[in-house]
């Protein structure tokens, strides 16, 4: 997550509160999304988890239970003004080159 990223920038300009992790899928078709939002004032201070989600189970990440919706009322950002949606899946390796 990448906040107060000048408008007539890029986000190397911005401040990193978590940083990003690449899709490595075990097994499975993996759902990625990427939202943009604009913020309307420099934040202070970024609310990621509110209120605290219930422990993952082991051996999952720490992105389980993650709420789009509820991260935005949280941090007041209002509406997505873009998103990026993929799909990712591991090769076997009897596919690989």
């Amino acid at each position: 997550i990448v906040t107060d990223i000048p408008g007539t920038t890029d986000a190397s300009f911005g401040k990193e509160v978590v940083s990003y992790e690449m899709a490595r899928p075990n097994i499975g078709i993996h759902r990625i999304v990427f939202v943009l939002y604009r913020q309307k004032k420099r934040n202070q201070g970024v609310v990621v988890w509110s209120p605290p989600p219930p422990p993952p189970p082991p051996g999952t990440g720490c992105r389980d239970g993650f709420s789009t919706r509820i991260f935005a009322e949280d941090n007041d950002l209002g509406l997505p003004v873009s998103a990026l949606f993929f799909n990712c899946q591991r090769e076997t390796a009897s596919r690989r080159r």
